[in-house]
């Protein structure tokens, strides 16, 4: 009830203020330079939203009372209810700071690692980030993932330590103590932040030494392979970072990127404004006081000076004897003794009035509140250090365009001229009409119909008040008169008179003015979702009504400029069409404010804004422009991998095509969200987490789909594998060679399938017509993670090749270039030893869809085929000429494909598999073209497409499948990483959940300074359902984890090992403690898929007896 009276105040009050708010907010989006595009970003539960909560009230949004309980920016029902933010979403608010007005766009961004493409959507539309961190918990992963992600998108940060309450109230620390704990957590961050400035100034450096050695390379033809000396490279990798700037890296409070803070109490402040308030009362220079409260300085009292060393000499640093103590003793008189006098003396000192309610509530943090509120504002210190810090869009670095313009392989220097004129539209941000419209659509929010400005009950004006009081006393008039009327034809009844017609009518026409007067919600609008495009203008004035260029992620400019007229935009009437390329028009544009959309006619350069009627065009992001010339923007960084698969179907099969729509707009509105349809027919819907499926789940019912569905239980991902024959078996016993071939699953032979002893597999196709000779081998365990870490790079690779084979060239950047040749060197260290010589000048093809953790070998003796490499070889030209490539060569890569997509454990993908074509045979009569078809062409041309291709794609298969299991087959499970944040007396029971669930501690350490410990462990995602809750329940709250997605583990456990002897019968027997973990996992995925599992049916059969007692 108290959030729906606060929420029916807040709305009283945007209605009462709104007009005039809009208007400033619509004159201050016309000036760039004072505009700061910001997002909030921190772990789960370190105080983003009542910070931002804080920043909406300092506009009189909201109550300064409501602020962190209403959580205004939460605006989902089950937000509110688990407390946590679940999507990003956007305010603008206006900050004045002495005579200069800025506009603050600001984005609230989820903690929680399930919605971390949400703060990928956010970090993409803003120039700056406020990096929130938990003064007690200090840099959490969260804080580490979103502090990467920033510099990914080379936005520039700033930090709050955020719950500084907690240290005085918590943790009991003195202001000394809290001191040197801050220290700490800075220096955490700032190792953060100083390790990926290292590893990108090592890569520019290396990307330098390498144009250095090429042009080397030309002077002088035998340089020393290394390139330079041993000592040199030492001198350059150490010079690379001293010439390096890093001075505006890193937080410090001296350099006022720091605010300390309590959002919960509303308090926070940074040195400078403490060194603005000892300035004036010490005498003290306001510049020098910046540079020493923060550091090792301290007050010498006789001499009146300012000294360092305060550590050495044992004396209080500046920070704590000027800012700590005041706010540690302001806790104590409020809130620890409740002293009165001391209180009404402090107030007087800091000029502080209060209410006096305030001041006789029971709970003293409300007094707390009102002191610290008019004291120090916790919105006056960020939004004042972010207007100073935070860069506007007009500062936006040409580093940071040209990553955003330079997709896939292409570099920024090779696209078409008019492509990187685009550059200085970026650079001036200008608002003239010739300037070409640049946006960027970052995801697709949902809202209610009900809720868009033109359908809401707007407030009346003057004019229509009178009139309406106007209309309700004719009303009043007429009733009166039918009254009277009616009591003279009661007392006339016998004379036989009647009444007037008139009255009637009249009344109706007052009701239909009256009707008219009032603005209803159409009935179809009630609860229809409406998509509206969050988005980011980067050039040009974005109009209603303005037809735009959609860029589709494969546009590519320099093929759109050759098909399109001459200087030709979105506004040219008919255009040819163009690849990946289509029009829309901008039906409406909204100001975003919170739960709020206000309508808007323009919007200018720099701004965050919504847009509507882009649900036919946009799926999830989008570039869109007036100018064909711009190249899609790179997509998003996504942190979260989509892991938890659900199958769903509705509870009654007639509303299956509500369910598509409901799963197609759920899709749509998501961004992490993945929605498939398997092969089998069933609708999959794939997520990132438990929290974040559950809340896909309630959308789909309650908004989307508003069907009762069902559920299936989650689809756990397993990938399969072969390994080394093992050395020993189950229960540790030393295999011997005759036991070993009972451990290996054999091939049943037939006469057209023959399995060597040393494990080659060569099969003939039905018509006799091709033999195939494959052998299965596992990949050392780096090379798999090496693929899956490189698959972008790979798919390049691929679609160079295929260009290449087409007689096109694809224009690849030197990075790439350079990249492809790093990942090729990479697999030569890994791919060592006798059995891998020259194996990585022999790949075929990656598997599966071409570019994944599974290699196919070329071991054909005589067919020199052209590497996969060979795109790479820019200067070799045409000399491998005679490496020409087999007819028939593309079913063999397609036969792979298919196998490696899925195995014969339990038709899972494979990973960590090498397959090697040892012998490839053809013997079949050369195919002559009918009369009239391909006479230009030759008489002996082969249908490389006909039947005999099927038979060998279903050969090659096959093949693969029997040397896969002619090897020691594993199964792999996906492993969660799982980070845990513990008190000591409940450390024993997270133990316990974790051995439970086949969890595995990897590391434990005390928090320095907490009595918290951080355990790491890794986590099969099989057993992770209910792990979190499971926690929870056992520490009491205590305890809370953190899983992401890690790494691929193969299970130990053989599922085709068979128990023999006595003692192997009680350890892995059928009635055993501990089951075969492997067995358990693949046998529950082949029986969801429908494929035959081996079990007894009838366990016990004398249980099962139906026969009568006397019979």
């Amino acid at each position: 009830n108290s959030v729906k009276c606060a929420l029916l105040f807040l709305w009283k009050q945007h209605a009462n203020m709104g007009h005039t708010t809009l208007d400033k907010i619509k004159a201050l989006q016309k000036n760039p330079a004072n505009i700061r595009n910001l997002c909030i970003l921190a772990h789960v539960d370190h105080g983003k939203t009542t910070l931002a909560d804080c920043l909406v009230a300092s506009n009189g949004i909201i109550s300064s009372r409501l602020a962190g309980k209403l959580r205004y920016l939460d605006s989902r029902e089950d937000e509110q209810i688990r407390g946590i933010t679940m999507k990003s979403s956007a305010i603008s608010l206006h900050y004045a700071s002495g005579k200069t007005d800025y506009l603050i766009n600001l984005i609230d961004s989820p903690g929680h690692v399930d919605f971390s493409s949400e703060v990928s959507t956010a970090v993409r539309l803003c120039d700056g980030a406020i990096i929130m961190v938990d003064a007690v918990e200090g840099v959490c992963p969260q804080t580490q993932a979103v502090l990467r992600q920033a510099w990914l998108e080379n936005i520039r940060p700033v930090l709050v330590i955020n719950k500084m309450d907690r240290l005085i109230m918590e943790l009991k620390f003195t202001s000394q103590e809290a001191y040197t704990h801050l220290q700490k957590i800075l220096e955490q961050v700032n190792a953060v932040t100083g390790s990926l400035f290292t590893s990108k100034v090592l890569e520019e450096r290396a990307d330098k030494e390498k144009e250095k050695d090429k042009e080397k390379e030309k002077e002088k033809e035998d340089i020393d392979p290394m390139g330079c000396s041993g000592s040199e490279q030492v001198y350059d990798w150490s010079a690379g970072l001293e010439d390096s700037d890093d001075s505006q890296l890193y937080f410090s409070p001296d350099q006022g990127n720091v605010v300390f803070a309590s959002a919960t109490d509303g308090w926070g402040f940074s040195i400078q404004q403490f060194a603005n308030i000892y300035s004036q009362k010490m005498g003290i220079r306001g510049e020098v006081l910046r540079k020493t409260l923060w550091g090792d300085f301290y007050l010498h009292a006789k001499a009146k000076k300012i000294m360092k060393g305060a550590h050495t000499k044992g004396k209080k640093p500046l920070f704590v004897q000027l800012v700590l103590d005041n706010i540690w003793s302001l806790y104590d008189a409020v809130v620890t003794r409740r002293d009165q006098d001391k209180v009404e003396k402090m107030m007087l000192s800091l000029g502080v009035k209060v209410m006096a309610r305030d001041s006789r509530h029971s709970d003293p943090k409300v007094l707390l509140s009102a002191i610290c509120g008019q004291w120090l504002p916790v919105s006056q210190a960020v939004l004042s250090m972010v207007c100073e810090k935070l860069p506007s869009p007009l500062d936006m670095t040409s580093e940071r365009i040209e990553k955003l313009m330079s997709v896939g392989a292409r570099r920024f220097d090779s696209l078409p001229t008019q492509t990187q004129e685009l550059k200085t539209a970026f650079m001036q941000c200008s608002c003239e009409d010739t300037a070409p419209v640049i946006v960027f659509v970052s995801k697709m929010i949902t809202v209610d119909a009900k809720s868009l400005p033109q359908n809401k009950q707007r407030p009346l004006t003057q004019e229509e008040i009178t009139q309406r009081r106007e209309l309700a006393r004719q009303r009043h008039a007429e009733r009166q008169a039918t009254s009277q009327q009616t009591g003279n034809e009661e007392g006339n009844a016998h004379a036989g008179s009647t009444a007037p017609a008139h009255s009637p009518a009249g009344s109706q026409a007052v009701l239909s003015q009256m009707q008219a007067l009032t603005v209803a919600a159409k009935p179809e609008d009630e609860g229809k979702q409406i998509f509206v495009a969050f988005a980011r203008v980067y050039s040009g004035v974005v109009r209603r009504g303005q037809r735009v260029f959609v860029l589709g992620p494969k546009y590519n400019p320099a093929q759109g400029l050759r098909v399109l007229p001459e200087g030709s935009t979105s506004m040219t009437g008919s255009l040819p069409p163009v690849p990946h390329l289509a029009c829309c028009t901008l039906d409406s544009l909204y100001l975003l404010m919170g739960r709020e959309l206000e309508d808007l006619e323009e919007v200018p350069p720099g701004n965050v804004l919504g847009i509507g009627g882009l649900e036919e065009c946009v799926l999830k992001s989008a570039t869109l422009s007036t100018s064909p010339a711009l190249p899609p923007f790179i997509p998003l960084n996504f942190e979260a991998t989509p892991i938890v698969r659900v199958a769903i179907e509705p509870k009654h099969p007639s509303e299956m095509p509500k369910l598509v729509r409901g799963m197609r707009l759920l899709n749509q509105a998501d961004p992490c969200a993945e929605v498939l349809i398997q092969e089998t027919g069933e609708h999959v819907l794939v997520t990132a987490g438990e929290v974040h499926l559950q809340r896909c789940l309630d959308d789909l019912r309650e908004r989307f789909a508003k069907i009762k569905i069902s559920v299936s239980k989650p689809i756990i991902p397993f990938r399969e594998t072969v390994v080394k024959p093992p050395k020993v078996d189950m229960v540790n016993e030393d295999l011997g060679k005759q036991q070993k071939v009972a451990v290996i699953h054999q091939v049943k032979e037939s006469d057209t399938l023959h399995l060597d002893p040393s494990g080659l597999v060569t099969l003939t196709t039905p018509n006799r017509q091709a033999t195939v000779g494959v052998r299965a081998v596992p990949l050392p365990e780096e090379v798999p993670l090496l693929l899956e870490g490189s698959a972008d790079l790979i798919r390049t690779l691929e679609q160079a090749g295929q260009a290449q084979r087409d007689g096109r060239f694809l224009d690849m950047s030197p990075r790439t270039h350079d990249a492809l040749l790093g990942l090729k060197s990479k697999l030569e260290g890994l791919l060592q030893g006798r059995k891998w010589r020259n194996a990585v000048d022999r790949i075929w093809a990656f598997g599966p869809r071409r570019h994944g953790p599974n290699i196919l070998l070329n071991s054909v003796e005589g067919y020199q085929r052209p590497s996969v490499w060979h795109c790479l070889e820019r200067d070799k030209g045409e000399k491998d000429g005679d490496n020409a490539i087999r007819d028939f060569d593309n079913s063999i890569v397609s036969g792979f494909q298919l196998a490696t997509l899925s195995g014969p454990m339990c038709e899972e993908p494979l990973m960590g598999v090498c397959f090697s074509v040892e012998r490839w045979e053809m013997n079949f009569p050369i195919q002559r073209q009918p009369e009239g078809r391909g006479e230009d062409i030759g008489a002996g041309v082969v249908d490389c497409y006909g039947p005999f291709s099927g038979q060998l794609i279903a050969a090659v298969k096959e093949a693969c499948r029997h040397a896969f299991q002619a090897k020691p087959q594993r199964l792999m499970a996906a492993m969660y990483t799982c980070e845990i944040m513990a008190t000591a007396e409940v450390l024993g029971r997270v133990y316990g959940v974790l051995g439970k669930r086949e969890g595995r501690v990897l590391q434990e350490e005390m928090k320095e300074g907490t009595d918290m410990f951080i355990i790491k462990a890794v986590l099969p995602v099989a057993e992770s359902f209910g792990f979190a809750d499971e926690i929870r329940k056992r520490t009491s709250g205590l305890a809370s984890p953190q899983l992401v997605f890690s790494h691929w583990e193969v299970i130990g456990s053989d599922p085709f090992w068979v128990p023999t002897t006595e003692e192997e019968y009680l350890h892995f027997g059928e009635k055993a403690d501990s089951a075969n973990q492997a067995l358990k996992y693949m046998n529950a995925v082949r029986r969801r898929k429908g494929l035959y599992v081996e079990e007894k049916i009838v366990e016990h059969g004398e249980k099962q007896r139906t026969l009568g007692k006397n019979k």
